[in-house]
């Protein structure tokens, strides 16, 4: 092949014989013309992808600037008479490498794992639109995995194509594989975690979850850690192996919540008329769906009050319209109890005192200290003295 290479170049030197004008003037044609494909390149790639998928379109366009830029510069050596120079560059170079044809298979596997890369993209992103069970969050790790697993495979191909022995990679990677595995446990049992997450989907981006004590709003599910903010304002990330293995509220998933508020009533009150006055009450609120209905159960015999729990549901949860809802409740339930004359008691005690046995009785009245006597002492203890003295007798 670079015999014949060699043969060819050599005569067309000798059938060429341009003069330096002629070669000047038609190098810059050359040069002028490579410049002008290059530049309506960009304003052909549109068109060609309208008529073509993207990659598909791109890989064209890319060969069609190489065979450009091949034939500009076989022209360049035939103008110059430098095709016997090149012919024999050609031999040194096929003889020192001769994988020339390795190189330009291991360059169409590459192009044919990108254009593969962008079909795959286009059936997930086809499926997504037809499935709603599929988000899009999940849509891309799929589309990462497809692509690294092409690219993996198009990298094996080409290194079995040139004579590399993969069993050595295979089992180096396998022995690398379980020192990474012992060294980074935590990390990869959050990798793991993560993947669960992805496609269990115990919640998404936006819902309003309560997990290991953090509430807030999810803003972002990585493989790695899922990252929350607060109602505080503050960003909380959480590791994914911690997620999978807390309890998770999703506060936001059906679509409505219900909330409860607590009030207390007056003994002497009537108790059932309070919980219909609640009850209508908060009927009349913008905040809460009329469906379900509001209700008002009594929950228990408190220490002054009895105590009522009014319950409301409303739609599209969140931390603004559940306190929302909560304010407007608290303040229309007081204002429409203390128009009806029903109290709501502040807390109270009651003290009472029994009597003890073998002690005085509580009989309202202060007892009675004995009075002196003359010399000093007391009438009880003369009378002590007294019994003493007659016992001694």
């Amino acid at each position: 092949m670079s015999g014949l290479l060699t043969g060819f170049f050599s005569v067309i030197d000798q059938l060429t014989n341009f003069t330096p004008t002629e070669q000047v003037a038609a190098t810059v044609a050359i040069v002028l013309g490579v410049l002008a494909a290059v530049w309506a390149g960009r304003y052909v790639r549109p068109r060609i992808r309208q008529r073509l998928p993207h990659r598909v379109g791109d890989v064209a366009l890319l060969s069609g600037i190489a065979a450009i830029l091949f034939v500009a510069t076989v022209s360049l050596i035939v103008l110059w008479n430098k095709g016997t120079n090149a012919a024999n560059a050609l031999d040194q170079i096929g003889a020192t490498a001769g994988k020339g044809f390795q190189v330009l298979f291991a360059l169409a596997v590459a192009a044919g794992a990108y254009i593969v890369t962008g079909f795959v993209k286009t059936a997930i992103d086809r499926l997504v639109e037809e499935q709603d069970t599929i988000s899009q969050h999940q849509s891309e790790i799929v589309y990462r995995v497809s692509q690294l697993t092409i690219y993996v495979s198009a990298g094996a191909i080409i290194l079995g194509m040139w004579d590399v022995d993969l069993s050595g990679l295979l089992v180096g990677a396998g022995f690398l594989g379980i020192v990474v595995g012992m060294a980074a446990r935590q990390t990869l049992g959050a990798l793991l975690a993560g993947f669960v997450l992805m496609f269990s989907r115990p919640f998404e981006i936006g819902d309003w979850v309560e997990i290991d004590g953090e509430e807030g709003i999810v803003t972002d599910i990585s493989i790695v850690n899922t990252r929350i903010q607060t109602f505080a304002g503050e960003y909380v990330m959480i590791p994914n192996d911690i997620v999978s293995g807390e309890k998770i509220v999703n506060k936001s998933r059906k679509g409505r919540l219900r909330i409860e508020v607590e009030v207390g009533v007056d003994y002497d009150a009537d108790v059932e008329r309070a919980a219909d006055l609640a009850e209508e009450t908060m009927k009349d609120l913008d905040e809460v769906l009329t469906v379900p209905t509001p209700k008002v159960v009594l929950k228990e015999f408190g220490d002054s009050a009895v105590t009522l729990v009014l319950r409301c549901w409303i739609d599209k949860p969140s931390a603004r319209r559940q306190w929302r809802a909560r304010t407007a409740i608290i303040q229309s339930v007081k204002r429409t109890f203390d128009s009806e004359g029903i109290k709501i008691p502040f807390p109270q005690q009651e003290l009472t005192g029994r009597e003890e046995s073998g002690g005085f009785q509580l009989t309202g009245e202060a007892p009675v200290a004995p009075e002196p006597t003359t010399d000093g002492g007391t009438d009880d203890e003369k009378s002590a003295e007294t019994g003493e003295s007659e016992e001694s007798e």
